[in-house]
């Protein structure tokens, strides 16, 4: 399908809150229309990004004032992306992620690593470097995480960098090298000392925080004893479904795992 009123999504960033225009019915959207909200200049970096499903363009770019937008009869607010996911409908929330994913890799790759010269946008995903041709791409994190069964129960734990005393589940960083399913084996084995088996996909999720891939696994209890990793978690233990601390908020697939298991 293409775009056929010329309308375009505007994905405005400043620093880390995102643009999001209030409708007269209380709800939020991004703004849609044919010119951006606000004022552009030379120095504006605009991307393409891919269309949403019917085929409405899509585009993104930051700016460093949030005064200077022109909001005429509109009545625009700046939003935190995780907050967002409360306000936004599911596609433009991960519509919005994409956007901040491409805005951070623009702001960090402004210089060529190889001989720091003046990278150059080549397509709408990748750059050049104007002096010796190093092309470079938007990098994803890799992480793994996992709900591990024992019984009737699942093992929650509380991370040091958890925002809140909410209870998620273990995850870490894919290392090079790695099979997704060995790193799983080494996170719980270097987090809370336990032997696991039956290793079951269970899916993925895009983690625009900045730039993550969360790829979430089920697994089975095989044993040892918690044993914290006392630098990355601060409490752990063996929970059932009448027994459950406050656990992540449903934007994340760690609440996607949870909930299958207390459903299922």
């Amino acid at each position: 399908m293409t775009n056929e009123n010329n309308r375009t999504y505007w994905f405005v960033f400043c620093k880390t809150e995102l643009l999001l225009q209030k409708q007269d019915d209380g709800s939020y959207t991004i703004p849609f229309s044919t010119e951006p909200p606000t004022s552009i200049h030379e120095w504006t970096n605009i991307h393409n990004i891919t269309p949403m499903e019917n085929g409405d363009e899509v585009k993104t770019y930051r700016i460093d004032d949030p005064t200077k937008i022109d909001s005429g009869s509109n009545t625009y607010e700046f939003c935190g992306l995780r907050a967002s996911y409360h306000k936004l409908p599911l596609d433009l929330y991960l519509k919005a992620g994409k956007c901040q994913e491409i805005i951070y890799w623009d702001a960090n790759t402004q210089f060529c690593g190889v001989c720091g010269g003046k990278m150059k946008m080549h397509t709408d995903i990748s750059k050049r470097c104007e002096s010796c041709g190093k092309e470079v791409w938007p990098q994803l994190a890799t992480a793994v995480i996992v709900l591990i069964h024992k019984g009737d129960a699942v093992l929650l734990v509380h991370a040091r960098n958890f925002r809140g005393d909410y209870y998620g589940l273990v995850a870490g960083f894919v290392e090079t090298g790695e099979t997704l399913e060995e790193a799983v084996c080494r996170e719980v084995k270097e987090e809370v000392g336990l032997d696991i088996k039956n290793l079951r996909y269970f899916g993925s999720q895009p983690w625009p925080y900045p730039c993550g891939l969360m790829v979430g696994f089920n697994a089975d209890y095989e044993g040892g004893d918690i044993h914290l990793q006392k630098s990355e978690l601060s409490a752990g233990a063996w929970f059932n479904k009448n027994n459950l601390p406050e656990i992540p908020d449903k934007l994340s697939i760690a609440r996607r795992l949870i909930d299958d298991w207390l459903e299922n």
